[in-house]
């Protein structure tokens, strides 16, 4: 039975302003500094006057996590293509692509600022390398998942390379593909923010990572919170862009998609 969105969305919001007037409560209740956990209100009322900066930088951050974003998708499904095309291929180079998945993008943000320079490129290529892996990894889990009787068909028919990964491989790794898809957007995002706090430096553009550093350093908590809530918004929009593409493009044909 399908489920409206005005009833599949009450039990979330029903939670949060539950767990909103929770926190709220409490922190009045112990009297607890607003430097140390802001009330909801609090983080509401700076995010409204802060909202000209918040958005500012929201759209700087999302400039650079959609550029690595779109880097790591493209790349991602072309290194897939390639490692599918050998299993030598696959064996000598696909443990090295686990080395994007567990490099340390602060670490590395200081080369980045050598290699491109302080800005958005650099936070787009922090994006980028941390988004990677998932696109890899599941577009190649994808094509590797092929019915063996498929193949034997596309095989008996006389079928090239080219158009056994043109119709077959590619349409049945899409699933898979957009599962990673998923994955990336919010590491894109995490990516780009953690990209800043070290190579985002820029007076002209400042993301929301050097939104946070400055708001922790001044002690404004309340800031803190509504540039993280932002960077949040910035996830989930791409997170649901990427979502509402993959079901109407699987919708039709695929049961993983069946009722979005």
């Amino acid at each position: 039975m399908k489920t409206s969105f005005p009833s599949a969305a009450l039990a979330p919001v029903a939670a949060l302003a539950v767990l909103l007037g929770l926190w709220e409560g409490v922190t009045r209740a112990f009297a607890v500094p607003v430097w140390l956990l802001p009330p909801p209100s609090a983080v509401a009322i700076v995010g409204a006057h802060e909202a000209t900066a918040l958005l500012s930088a929201a759209l700087t951050t999302g400039r650079s996590a959609l550029l690595g974003f779109g880097l790591s998708a493209t790349v991602g499904v072309l290194a897939a293509i390639i490692l599918s095309s050998s299993r030598l291929l696959e064996r000598a180079f696909y443990p090295y692509t686990l080395f994007l998945q567990t490099v340390p993008v602060i670490a590395i943000a200081p080369l980045l600022v050598l290699w491109f320079g302080p800005g958005g490129r650099a936070v787009a290529a922090s994006s980028f390398i941390v988004s990677l892996f998932p696109v890899i990894a599941n577009t190649l889990s994808g094509m590797r998942s092929v019915e063996p009787a498929l193949r034997d068909l596309f095989r008996l028919y006389g079928a090239r390379r080219l158009a056994t990964l043109w119709k077959l491989e590619l349409p049945a790794a899409l699933p898979h593909l957009f599962t990673g898809l998923r994955v990336a957007s919010g590491l894109a995002v995490i990516g780009a923010i953690g990209g800043e706090f070290v190579a985002g430096f820029s007076e002209d553009a400042a993301g929301l990572g050097i939104l946070v550093l400055s708001a922790y350093r001044q002690l404004r908590t309340d800031l803190l919170f509504a540039a993280v809530l932002a960077a949040s918004v910035v996830g989930l929009a791409l997170f649901g862009a990427v979502s509402l593409t993959g079901s109407r493009l699987l919708r039709r044909w695929h049961p993983s998609a069946s009722g979005s």
